[in-house]
């Protein structure tokens, strides 16, 4: 363990800030529209599976951007990275709020994924290029705050605004924050660029194949059976892509990035932990708002208000448990974080028919108080455990996850609300508790099998050599 007197300089801190706001401001987002649902569906007439894109089309590209930015960062200055972002948030930001029309609300939201694709990616980086080792902890814990509390927050944002003024408003309101970060990037960012190399185009076109065809499949279980061409094609042409993305990344001229780093077993293991906390986590927010309006019959206001509590509580111990990491090692928070997790899973699955606002105000903030014990950790366990030269590496990769596992999370439980919404029995109030009876199911199943692999990957670090 180290000790916490190494200083951070104030451009590291001001730096920081300025990826934070834009990370966070894109983050938000994600979550915000998911209380508008049910609203957008009348205005646009369009059904439930098909405006979830807003959210999960959103994640999807953040995702392929965040495949990118192992090469970005090697390649480009940090400040003209920043720069970009924000000028890409700003304009998908107006198309959405002046958009007339469901492709171009969604269109919009596309080009807004690309600010927050290289965003958080760049606030690891000047965290691992700029932070003492002996700080990382600490200043990934603030990282983790602002990616676990943003689309937690989102809701209750978004249930704010859409039900006193209107759901444009939502993206009108948070102009003002970009123009703040691009200030404090153009002034402080300040990394250059260390390596070389092309950048692999066909690994970058097959992995948007391979997580377009796994996340469209995944949507249309939703309207079609499990088995039928609609899901089953798609899926096999994710498949199909995947397995030639690994052959081309890994035996091409270039890389877009090094998988190879999945060959320590320790790095696989915190990637599937990474995966699963941020599939519960976002799927959790989606499915709760969606959850209160169907079922409990709450205003969207309500329903994004009952996530709030738990996500100030997810911010004040993200820094603890950075801290908490860098005291005592990073199998004691990552662990409670897991165990707390799978417990609140249980409990929401265990007394769904008891659950009312306030019984769920109380359960999602234990969980959530689990995902931010566990979640910025796990980045941190895994840097620690590769050589330098892969850092930027496993920084795009879990990045990757982090989105990709928002956007499996959102259109899995989308998809299993919307199969009992439309093949159910009862009315839709009772329609919808068997969906997330199912998704709550899911969630706990998942966090239990992140809890395992989890205890197994601290067995291996300690009996393994240590790498740094």
């Amino acid at each position: 363990m180290t000790t916490n007197n190494e200083k951070i300089s104030r451009q590291t801190f001001l730096a920081l800030l300025a990826a934070a706001l834009l990370s966070f401001t894109g983050i938000l987002t994600e979550t915000s529209m998911n209380v508008t649902f049910p609203e957008l569906t009348k205005i646009f007439n369009v059904t439930l599976d098909t405006i979830q894109w807003i959210t999960t089309g959103y994640l999807l590209m953040v995702t392929i951007v965040m495949a990118t930015t192992a090469y970005l960062l090697k390649k480009f200055k940090s400040q003209n990275i920043h720069l970009f972002a924000a000028i890409a948030f700003v304009v998908g930001d107006v198309m959405c709020a002046v958009s007339p029309s469901f492709p171009i609300l969604l269109s919009g939201r596309l080009i807004q994924a690309i600010a927050t694709g290289l965003s958080t990616p760049l606030m690891f980086h000047i965290i691992f290029n700029r932070v003492p080792a002996g700080r990382i902890g600490s200043m990934t814990g603030l990282a983790g705050m602002v990616i676990s509390l943003a689309p937690a927050l989102g809701p209750t944002y978004g249930g704010t605004i859409s039900s006193t003024m209107s759901w444009r408003m939502i993206f009108w309101l948070i102009l003002p924050i970009i123009v703040i970060s691009w200030w404090l990037g153009s002034h402080y960012i300040r990394i250059d660029p260390v390596g070389t190399g092309s950048f692999d185009v066909l690994s970058l076109g097959l992995l948007a194949v391979t997580l377009f065809s796994l996340v469209y499949s995944v949507s249309k279980a939703g309207k079609y059976p499990i088995l039928s061409s609609a899901v089953i094609i798609p899926f096999i042409i994710g498949l199909i892509a995947l397995a030639l993305f690994i052959y081309s990344d890994t035996h091409g001229q270039s890389q877009l990035l090094d998988i190879r780093i999945l060959k320590w077993l320790s790095t696989s293991l915190s990637a599937f932990t990474y995966f699963v906390l941020q599939f519960v986590n976002i799927g959790i927010s989606f499915l709760i708002p969606v959850y209160c309006q169907y079922v409990l019959h709450t205003s969207p206001f309500i329903a994004g208000l009952v996530l709030l509590p738990g996500s100030l509580i997810g911010a004040a111990i993200s820094p603890y448990a950075g801290h908490l990491a860098d005291i005592k090692g990073y199998a004691l928070p990552i662990i409670l974080g897991l165990s707390s997790m799978t417990l609140g899973g249980i409990i929401f699955f265990g007394i769904q028919a008891v659950l009312s606002a306030w019984i769920i105000i109380f359960v999602y903030s234990f969980l959530r108080f689990g995902f931010n014990m566990g979640f910025s950790n796990t980045i941190s366990n895994a840097m620690l455990n590769v050589p330098d030269q892969y850092t930027a590496d496993v920084n795009s990769l879990f990045s990757m996850l982090q989105q990709f596992a928002g956007s499996i999370g959102v259109g899995l439980m989308a998809a299993v609300m919307a199969i009992s919404q439309n093949n159910g029995t009862g009315n839709l109030a009772a329609r919808s508790f068997t969906g997330g009876r199912y998704d709550f199911l899911l969630a706990t199943v998942l966090s239990a099998c992140a809890l395992v692999a989890a205890i197994i990957n601290f067995r291996i670090q300690k009996k393994a050599k240590p790498i740094k």
